[in-house]
């Protein structure tokens, strides 16, 4: 166990030394990775990023993967992602053999490379989550304690890095806010972090929750009320500074919103067309929840084991000064629908919130949902 401890500390202090010898961030984390290996005794490590504007986790090192994966291979932020969770939760998350457990899905990139057992920790600048620190073996392995506070320490200095060594362009966007005094961007960015760590809150209390039942139908319930507050988390992502208020790039949130929703699923494509546009957070925020709900409704009800396909359609430009959201699908069409059911209240209810109407179309071919809103931010 001592000597144990003494690696640990070796290496944390070798990657303490990399964070000085080099400016290049991405050698940096290249070489942390393979720090990381050898404290943790094992073959496959990988950091991954979240990215806002594809709602996904980008992995941007690693070591132990096939060629070409890296800076490429992507992974879902879903609760049932066990970096997912720990991204939206920041907190820990380890499974010791993903086939004596239910709760979270291993995903087709750790079968493809033979993953049966991982430990994620979160990489927190300022409490929120910036992406992941994953270990992945290849054989049931149990985690340990000290295996945890070592992957917890090295993403903190990992943390430490990003923040002192953010790249030239990010310096650059930087130094233009403070000179134009955009204090407006500081402000918010300082909000949306602020937002973020609240929303984790709110999902770890909600995983706190899951295990506490082993009712699959409460576990859908928590799932859906996640999904729902994940979406509102992802409009915050997208806020934007405006004099006007506080500005969501609606066709971005949309995108984001779809990928969120795509790697919940398998078996399910969905092909999104957005026009560039933009609302207010208070607009933004009820077509982001009609679309979650829309399209969560297809996966659940439309489809068979073989699944299908959603189209997501945002057009500007219709009517006077209106827009137009259309989410269809090619599954079995509405069976004995629920007019009083929660989830029609609930889109009803947010297009009323935007003065938006909703016309929902649904036959053996498919089902159409189409909210049509004005354009005001």
């Amino acid at each position: 166990m001592l000597d144990k401890l003494r690696r640990h500390i070796r290496i944390l202090v070798d990657i303490g030394r990399l964070s000085g010898e080099s400016a290049d961030l991405d050698r940096f984390l290249d070489q942390t990775v393979l720090q990381i290996a050898r404290g943790v005794e094992i073959h496959h490590v990988k950091i991954l990023q979240y990215r806002p504007e594809t709602s996904d986790l980008l992995l941007v090192a690693g070591v132990g993967w096939k060629e070409g994966v890296v800076r490429t291979a992507t992974f879902s932020v879903d609760l049932r992602s066990p970096p997912g969770r720990a991204f939206q939760t920041a907190e820990p998350v380890s499974i010791k053999n993903f086939s004596d457990q239910e709760e979270y899905v291993r995903s087709n990139f750790l079968k493809e490379h033979g993953i049966v057992s991982v430990s994620n920790v979160p990489v927190l600048i300022g409490g929120a989550a910036w992406g992941v620190l994953e270990v992945d073996s290849t054989t049931p392995r149990d985690f340990t304690e000290d295996t945890t506070e070592f992957l917890t320490a090295a993403a903190a200095l990992i943390a430490t890095v990003l923040r002192q060594n953010a790249r030239p362009d990010e310096q650059a966007q930087l130094m233009a806010a403070v000179a134009e005094a955009q204090k407006g961007e500081i402000l918010l960015r300082e909000m949306q972090h602020r937002v973020k760590n609240n929303f984790q809150l709110v999902l770890s209390s909600i995983s706190i929750q899951k295990r506490r039942y082993h009712d699959a139908e409460a576990h859908r319930a928590l799932d859906h009320v996640a999904s729902r507050i994940n979406a509102i988390s992802l409009a915050h992502d997208q806020l934007a500074p405006r004099q006007e208020g506080q500005i969501v790039r609606l066709s971005y949130y949309i995108r984001a919103l779809c990928s969120a929703i795509r790697q919940q699923v398998e078996e399910i494509e969905i092909d999104v067309e957005c026009d560039e546009l933009e609302l207010g957070i208070d607009r933004a925020l009820p077509v982001g929840l009609i679309l979650n709900e829309t399209a969560m409704n297809s996966i659940k009800h439309a489809f068979g084991t073989k699944g299908g396909k959603i189209r997501v359609s945002l057009v500007g430009g219709i009517g006077y000064g209106e827009a137009r959201l259309t989410v269809s699908d090619n599954g079995r069409g509405m069976q004995n629908s629920n007019e009083n059911g929660s989830g029609l209240k609930l889109i009803a209810s947010l297009a009323r919130q935007i003065g938006g109407t909703v016309d929902q179309e649904s036959d053996s071919k498919g089902t159409t949902t189409t909210l049509t809103f004005p354009l005001m931010t």
